[in-house]
């Protein structure tokens, strides 16, 4: 007889050896979970309650839940957009708007990497499309192979932290919090990263200039008659729009008070979010306007920028700041965003029938991997916790030494090994709820966790032998030497050997960031709103209370505790309850 206290490393073992073999993760989660409570009940740990209790958990945490379709939807949103050839406009116009400089090649894959992973969320799609127009735009001009492996390949991997993103969903359904708020604790990590990786580029180009040279003149087709670039013109439309969403965000709070009537401050993430999202409507404003009256103000190079690169920028800050600002929950943000996305191709002239077939394809095929999972997933769980897996788990991680600090860098150290065998979809659904539990009983805010855990899942793309988004990009490689069409000049083939080594530096700026985030836990809270908490004497100087004996009836006191009562909005009695997946919670006046 099996004691019960052996079930959780055993359920854990059987279910690394499943994933070994190569049995699908999925199905692998639910015949663990399916054969270990049989063991249970045929030796009596459980009923037969047991079984009947899995079909509710199920229904009720993955069929029901409304969260999960904000999966597909911003899924779709970025099918469409990318399969109506928005990757090759963006960096085509990213590369003659960074040509002129050495590594702007490198600039403009990391800056259409991050749109990308904001429209797509979907590392493959986002790898093979970047490799495809880049790459050989990258060798014909004499970039060296590990650096331009290494950036396209950590390209793909932004889509993990920047929001709107499929991830931060997934995160959030595990650890039990607000979609909004993880979208709003990660959005200055992500452009942290994001800036870390264009420092490194400019670094390179400073020590390494012949690896990263700038594209020679004949390369530049967007010029002026009288020979110029036209980046004097973007400069001048950059500043202006700087300035208007600027001035947007001095009078954000008092105009989002007079709408609303709300008396909290806004967050630092909404107050950014919408004045990037004024700026940028504005520049695409004047530029209709240049265009339709033919006044000829801004350059060739400007109008490419303005109404290539504006247009999904617009939409995912529309969509971001709806949610931010409570109007939508992430479900009604995705669906919204879809919408978008569907007009945006409609009025490009790219919505075709194949089109649209292919963007429904690739989110039925996500949707269903997402769900199958999901349920495999809660059937193993199920069983593991019956099991007291979770106390399993708790005992395992008190005994670590260092307290909270050593919880968190033996998890790090755990992600990242387990990156390096399994992808994050995995190592989501497996290792974060039975970590979640652990981390929240050590007073570790969780909004926090997902974020580091996040980052540091963004290696798993990157770390041989399974790094998926190598992978992705070693099939698309070329695989032997071929003649340059343009230049006539023998290319060199792309060795797997130089896809690994060119990781190598990007996966260390990705540490780094886990290493920061860890060392300053402001960078993610510090933009969530936070519901404000009221002792109990200022609750009763606010409502100036008074006590007056009426004879049987009792005077009227507070209730006893440990003296910390939220204050509800005295106005808001007949209102219905705020949805808790907007991210905003209601501060008390």
């Amino acid at each position: 007889m099996i004691p019960l206290d052996w079930m959780p490393p055993l359920m854990f073992a059987g279910l690394v050896v499943f994933l070994i073999i190569g049995f699908p993760v999925a199905f692998s989660l639910a015949a663990v979970g399916l054969f270990f409570g049989m063991i249970s009940m045929a030796q009596g740990f459980f009923t037969i309650d047991f079984l009947q209790a899995i079909p509710g958990r199920i229904f009720g945490s993955i069929l029901a839940n409304d969260l999960l379709l904000a999966i597909p939807f911003f899924t779709l949103m970025g099918a469409i957009l990318e399969k109506c050839g928005l990757a090759e406009d963006m960096l085509e116009s990213m590369g003659q708007l960074f040509g002129p400089m050495k590594g702007g090649l490198g600039y403009s894959v990391i800056i259409v990497g991050f749109i990308l992973g904001a429209i797509t969320g979907t590392v493959a799609a986002q790898v093979i499309a970047m490799a495809l127009i880049t790459m050989p735009v990258m060798m014909r001009y004499n970039y060296n192979i590990r650096y331009a492996t290494g950036v396209l390949a950590a390209s793909g991997t932004i889509t993990q932290l920047v929001p709107p993103s499929l991830v931060l969903v997934v995160l959030a359904d595990q650890l039990g919090r607000s979609v909004g708020d993880m979208y709003q604790g990660a959005l200055i990590p992500g452009l942290m990263l994001i800036g870390l990786y264009l420092l490194f580029i400019a670094a390179v180009a400073i020590v390494k200039p012949k690896w990263v040279p700038a594209l020679p003149q004949e390369a530049r087709i967007y010029t002026e008659k009288n020979g110029s670039t036209g980046h004097w013109s973007l400069l001048v439309l950059m500043v202006f729009c700087t300035a208007a969403g600027y001035a947007w965000s001095q009078v954000h709070e008092s105009f989002m008070q007079y709408m609303t009537g709300r008396t909290t401050p806004s967050p630092a993430d909404e107050v950014f979010i919408m004045s990037v999202a004024s700026a940028s409507i504005l520049a695409l404003l004047l530029a209709m306007l240049n265009r339709v009256t033919r006044m000829g103000l801004l350059s060739r190079l400007t109008e490419q920028v303005t109404f290539v690169l504006i247009p999904p920028l617009v939409l995912i800050f529309l969509v971001l700041g709806t949610i931010f600002l409570g109007i939508a929950t992430p479900t009604e943000g995705g669906a919204m965003g879809a919408a978008g996305a569907f007009l945006m191709a409609m009025t490009r002239g790219r919505l075709s029938l194949k089109v649209l077939k292919g963007a429904l394809e690739s989110t039925t095929r996500l949707s269903i991997f997402v769900m199958f999972i999901l349920i495999g997933s809660t059937v193993f769980s199920f069983t593991f916790n019956a099991a007291d897996g979770h106390i399993w788990v708790e005992h395992l991680f008190s005994k670590l030494p260092g307290g909270a600090l050593g919880f968190l860098i033996f998890v790090n150290f755990l992600v990242f090994t387990l990156g390096m065998f399994i992808d994050f979809f995995e190592i989501a659904f497996i290792v974060i709820p039975m970590l979640a539990p652990v981390a929240e009983k050590m007073g570790i805010d969780l909004i926090w966790f997902g974020i580091i855990l996040a980052m540091n899942m963004q290696t798993s793309f990157l770390t041989p032998p399974f790094g998926f988004a190598l992978f992705y990009l070693r099939s698309v490689a070329a695989r032997h030497d071929y003649v340059d069409v343009i230049t006539k000049k023998t290319i060199p083939a792309v060795t797997t050997g130089q896809i690994y080594k060119g990781s190598i530096a990007f996966i260390i700026l990705q540490l780094i960031m886990v290493a920061v985030i860890m060392i300053n836990p402001e960078i993610v809270s510090g933009g969530i709103t936070k519901v404000k908490r009221l002792s109990a004497d200022q609750v009763e100087n606010m409502l100036d209370i008074d006590t007056v004996d009426y004879g049987a009836a009792p005077a009227l006191e507070l209730p006893a505790g440990d003296g910390d009562l939220q204050l509800p909005n005295a106005d808001a009695e007949d209102e219905p309850a705020p949805n808790l997946d907007m991210g905003q919670e209601k501060k008390a006046e």
